[in-house]
């Protein structure tokens, strides 16, 4: 099956196994998911993740994160930039999700990082997606 936004099927995936309160979800592994993955456990929006399998055959799994009484780790996901509309930032305007208390995961020239790690290398590039 072909995407063509692989990150959107990613935050759906994960927003719908939120729903359904799944402790984990497999998805079609990319390295761009991964370093998506990695900032969402930096963040501590997630449990963690791992890479399975070899090839064309690999997976990511992503182990979801729920508080004590089963509130979501993560409350909310956007996908902000898309292949039909693409959304950039320049270092001076660099978005703040819900006052700074969110994050925004950009692809910089740099890698993939959030806001404040863009704003404290002074990068801009193309917003992904806010979550918070």
């Amino acid at each position: 099956m072909s995407l063509s936004d692989p990150i959107a099927d990613m935050l759906t995936r994960i927003r719908n196994a939120h729903s359904a309160e799944l402790e984990e979800v497999v998805m079609p592994y990319s390295k761009m998911k991964s370093e998506i993955a990695r900032i969402l456990k930096r963040e501590g929006f997630i449990r963690d993740f791992i890479a399975e399998g070899g090839g064309s055959k690999k997976m990511l799994k992503v182990y979801l994160k729920y508080g004590a009484n089963q509130e979501n780790g993560i409350e909310g996901l956007r996908r902000v930039s898309r292949p039909g509309l693409r959304r950039y930032a320049g270092v001076g305007e660099l978005p703040r999700v819900l006052g700074g208390i969110g994050i925004a995961i950009l692809s910089t020239s740099v890698g993939i990082l959030t806001d404040k790690e863009a704003r404290r290398q002074k990068v801009g590039g193309e917003v992904l997606c806010y979550i918070w």
